[in-house]
């Protein structure tokens, strides 16, 4: 399979290492293994820290343990272990998902923009991709007209992703039950990526139910990295039709087999106490946003925003007269700051930023961002179209 490149994974790995101040990160403020132990009550955590230390580091279950598979299954109705395939990330799930369901020459509704995967890899597989774009009139948003006008008799599957990568927009549960609805009109599935799910904001929109919850023609898939704040454990997992489900576990034979064991215990040991973490999440998210909120109105002569409904992401526009490749670029090399180029996801003039950053971090990073705006003004760099 010939693939096109990731363009914002190569943007991202060429300075997101190096940048002291990374807040247009996709994800929570990791937590440390340290502090995922401190999570259990006193009582048991120095055994559960000795069987971790002592646990064989053989091969694990190839469609993650039972014990992960059940407590995963638990969030959605109806749904059983043998409804989940753990996986190495949700972009495993994704990858799966659409080299069991789709076939060169089918057509393939996917968002846009989005991160990448979602519609590079159908085309990949020599599908017709017709991209639903998100408006950006009134803020930015869905717009079941247009997807209504791009499914077709022949659609084998719709992709979504709410709350979504990179604006911050959101389906609320009416408007997942008519894309529901109407990819059952044609016999299509849904591939609902739901890397966000969990993640509440204040003044926010109410959570929808997951796809899965709808219907058999709904796949979930979700991951420990963005809600969890696990990236390092590399742990995602789908929710689907059992003979869907077993047909990804036969297709990830040839990918990566099965996950790490010691991943999937630490995984199951989170999902145990996610109550915790989402209260974790949501005084970090609180404090950036209204930290964010405060910095933009500061530059409100260059800044401008739509806060994100649901998840952490939102794109933030700048009237400067300069790309955003450039700035980003700028950002990083000449502030140690990272907020990814709104060009890679199709809008021009807008920077990724992401509040799921350690709030002092984020409030040291908008400064630095800050500084930089100045300096382009101050160097006569002027409103666009100006």
């Amino acid at each position: 399979m010939k693939i096109e490149p990731f363009a914002l994974e190569r943007w991202l790995t060429a300075h997101e290492l190096n940048v002291e101040y990374d807040i247009g990160e996709s994800g929570i403020y990791p937590l440390t293994a340290g502090e995922l132990l401190d999570l259990l009550p006193e009582s048991t955590r120095a055994s559960t820290l000795q069987e971790l230390l002592e646990m064989r580091l053989g091969y694990s279950e190839a469609r993650g343990t039972l014990k992960l598979r059940s407590l995963l299954a638990q969030s959605y109705e109806g749904c059983g272990p043998e409804n989940i395939v753990v996986t190495t990330g949700a972009i495993e799930a994704n990858f799966l998902l659409f080299n069991v369901l789709l076939n060169a020459g089918d057509h393939v509704v996917a968002p846009y923009p989005a991160y990448q995967q979602l519609y590079s890899v159908p085309r990949a597989l020599g599908c017709d991709v017709s991209l639903w774009r998100v408006r950006s009139d009134d803020g930015f948003r869905f717009d079941l007209d247009d997807l209504e006008q791009l499914v077709r008799p022949d659609t084998r599957l719709i992709v979504i992703n709410s709350p979504h990568n990179p604006t911050g927009a959101m389906l609320d549960a009416g408007e997942l039950e008519h894309v529901y609805n109407l990819a059952q009109s044609v016999g299509a599935m849904i591939l609902s990526d739901e890397a966000y799910r969990w993640l509440e904001v204040p003044g926010g929109n109410e959570s929808p139910p997951p796809m899965f919850n709808l219907g058999p023609a709904g796949i979930s898939v979700g991951t420990f990295s963005k809600p969890f704040g696990l990236p390092g454990l590399r742990t995602g997992w789908l929710a689907a039709p059992t003979k869907v489900a077993a047909a990804c576990w036969a297709m990830r034979d040839y990918v990566s087999l099965s996950p790490g064991k010691l991943n999937d215990a630490l995984a199951a040991l989170a999902f145990e106490h996610r109550d915790r973490i989402f209260q974790r999440n949501w005084e970090i998210i609180s404090q950036n946003l209204s930290t964010a909120n405060q910095w933009i109105a500061e530059h409100s002569s260059v800044l401008s925003w739509m806060a994100p409904r649901g998840g952490l992401l939102a794109l933030l526009r700048y009237n400067l007269d300069i790309a955003s490749l450039d700035l980003a670029n700028k950002l990083a090399e000449e502030y140690s700051v990272m907020m990814a180029p709104g060009s890679a996801f199709g809008f021009e003039h807008h920077l990724r930023v992401g509040i799921g950053q350690e709030p002092s971090v984020f409030a040291a990073g908008l400064e630095q961002a800050g500084a930089c705006f100045t300096r382009l003004q101050a160097d006569g760099i002027g409103p666009v179209g100006a």
